[in-house]
């Protein structure tokens, strides 16, 4: 049996997404089930998914997770950003799994030393380790995670400080060495622009996912630098598509895009939301 100091209780449940077990099955089994999606074709290598709280994005993370329901991973690397204080440039969980509602979420251990020793040949650090940390954006696609996938698998969490270019790919190259060769998913947690009116988020945010879908890492960068377009994950955003690469994905199709208009009825202060999927011709 596992200690509490084993498992990272959940800060969120109960507020950011619903907090029993029936309740947030239904919640999240009802997003899955009205995203509705094109036919698409290759292996799904990756997935782009906003982290907001469910009632304002789990609609849009519909649309991502529902391109990987009833599919096996055993292994998924969740890349986020940190927006609590830490002044270290990558963080993961000190602990040994994640609670949800849903059940416990095992952390890869063994992943994790392969990545963070990776990360350390490459840029000289790796990775530093928080407890009982109460970030949001990566627990938040746990529950989707755990009711799209058929089957257990491990977690491989990664939150992001350090939003420089230069990390994210070092980032992305590190964990193509872990994930390659293994039945493994990459997602993305990252929401677009933050407060500004619906009409002004939707050519920011649609700067960010033409960037996307023409899976340019560079060009979302180059986007956000020319302050044309926003996403709070930018690093997180660019080390997926970076390691999808060079795991061999070859194309990205943005699914749905939408704000908290859409759930507050305030369209003068918005947060805007993306899903896309990342694919591998085979």
């Amino acid at each position: 049996m596992k200690s509490p100091a084993d498992v990272r209780p959940s800060p969120i449940a109960g507020t950011w997404y619903e907090g029993e077990a029936p309740l947030l099955e239904a919640s999240v089994d009802a997003n899955l089930r009205d995203a509705s999606i094109p036919l698409l074709t290759g292996k799904v290598v990756g997935l782009v998914a906003p982290h907001a709280g469910h009632r304002y994005s789990g609609g849009v993370a519909g649309y991502a997770y529902k391109t990987v329901q009833g599919l096996t991973f055993d292994l998924v690397a969740v890349v986020s950003p940190m927006h609590q204080y830490y002044p270290q440039p990558l963080l993961t969980s000190a602990h040994r799994s994640y609670s949800t509602p849903l059940g416990l979420v095992e952390i890869d251990q063994d992943a994790m030393r392969v990545l963070d020793a990776a990360l350390k040949l490459s840029l000289g650090f790796g990775f530093s380790v928080v407890s009982q940390d109460r970030e949001h954006s990566l627990e938040i696609q746990l529950p989707f995670l755990q009711r799209a996938l058929d089957g257990p698998f491990k977690l491989l969490p990664v939150m992001v400080r350090d939003q420089s270019s230069r990390v994210a790919r070092a980032l992305g190259n590190a964990l193509c060495a872990v994930l390659d060769g293994r039945s493994a998913l990459l997602v993305a947690s990252t929401d677009l622009s933050h407060f500004y009116s619906q009409r002004e988020a939707q050519q920011l945010d649609g700067a960010i996912l033409d960037q996307v879908a023409a899976f340019s890492p560079e060009g979302i960068y180059a986007v956000e630098a020319g302050g044309k377009g926003y996403a709070c994950g930018l690093g997180a955003l660019a080390a997926v598509l970076w390691g999808a690469k060079d795991l061999g994905a070859d194309r990205v199709q943005v699914l749905k895009h939408d704000t908290s208009g859409s759930a507050t009825g305030d369209d003068t202060s918005v947060v805007g939301y993306g899903a896309a999927v990342i694919l591998k011709t085979v």
